[in-house]
């Protein structure tokens, strides 16, 4: 009789791929879906990157490495080489239990660029020309001044319409402010959430999985996934599928069909600029500022941390208002 204990079946399961633990770390934190999907495509540029050697044979000086090559060779700009950075960092510390130091990398070069804002001239025609759920969203991108991840993770309890405000909750840095509704957005919305409410009712009536929820919440309230006040202000038209993950529900509206619309809509109103979600948000801002709003509430407004972030648009404010007078026109 041999002295060995047979092993059991658990024991003899494969270990997980890498990513899927990097994956599992940061669901465990409460990590957005952007933020992982981001992580997992700087480990595996990484790993490429050294021809597929496993990441126990690498370290500090791979990093380091990979790091000035996306400087020197790729010209990326400091925050994507950061970024790159922060997800590195994250996966050797909490998948493989490593700690770093020494990464002395050469740093991309800081670039600070202007945004680009739309005048009002410009966002009244584009505003006019949007049109279906993605448009909606985009009126509230201008309208709040919301990243596109935020409009899109919004819930029906979020949107207050009776009490004239929005609550973004766990937003970037997973901070949540509120921001007051636009008014003339007031009807179209409340039309859009009757709709909605009809989708959600059809939705229980086919026993369709309820929507996805912070991790936290589903573990303590399971049930919450099928309720009303959890279910997407903008859900998507389709049931997704993915039989490699077991998941099947309605997801909210996917990011592309907001930039679609937007391409289409800036078509439609001729404008000669390329409008994407986060020049709506940059307009916002800089409206703002225009419109005799101080810099602190703009920065509580927008989620900044630092005011310094907001006062790119103080600069652009000053342009556009005429502030600075041109000699030329003292002629």
């Amino acid at each position: 009789m041999s002295g060995n204990a047979p092993q059991s079946a658990e024991s003899n399961k494969p270990e997980p791929r890498l990513e899927d633990q990097l994956r599992g770390a940061m669901r465990r934190r409460q990590m957005s879906p952007r933020t992982e999907e981001t992580y997992v495509q700087w480990y595996k540029r990484y790993v490429l990157h050294f021809g597929k050697r496993h990441p126990r044979e690498m370290g500090a000086r791979e990093i380091t490495d990979f790091l000035t090559y996306l400087a020197t060779e790729k010209h990326l700009g400091r925050s994507s080489q950061n970024q790159a950075l922060n997800a590195l960092v994250f996966f050797y510390q909490e998948v493989l239990q490593t700690r770093l130091e020494g990464i002395e990398a050469e740093r991309a070069p800081h670039r600070k660029r202007l945004p680009v804002v739309l005048t009002t001239a410009e966002v009244a025609p584009l505003m006019k020309a949007l049109t279906g759920d993605a448009g909606l969203l985009c009126k509230l991108l201008y309208g709040c001044g919301l990243r596109v991840a935020e409009a899109l993770a919004l819930r029906i309890k979020d949107v207050d319409i009776g009490g004239n405000k929005l609550e973004v909750r766990g937003g970037k840095g997973d901070k949540d402010r509120v921001i007051t509704l636009p008014e003339k957005l007031r009807p179209a919305l409340t039309q859009h959430r009757e709709r909605i409410h009809q989708l959600y009712e059809a939705d229980r009536r086919a026993d369709i999985p309820g929507v996805t929820l912070p991790h936290a919440l589903a573990v303590k309230f399971p049930q919450a996934s099928k309720s009303w006040e959890w279910f997407w202000f903008f859900p998507s038209a389709r049931i997704y599928e993915d039989a490699a993950k077991g998941l099947h529900g309605r997801h909210h509206l996917h990011d592309i069909m907001v930039s679609r619309e937007l391409a289409r809509a800036a078509k439609a109103a001729n404008l000669n600029k390329r409008v994407t979600a986060h020049v709506l948000r940059h307009s916002f801002a800089t409206h703002l500022l225009l419109n005799g709003v101080d810099i602190r509430s703009v920065q509580e407004t927008m989620g900044h941390a630092d005011v310094r972030t907001t006062e790119i648009y103080t600069q652009l404010a000053k342009a556009m208002r005429g502030v600075i007078r041109s000699p030329l026109d003292e002629l």
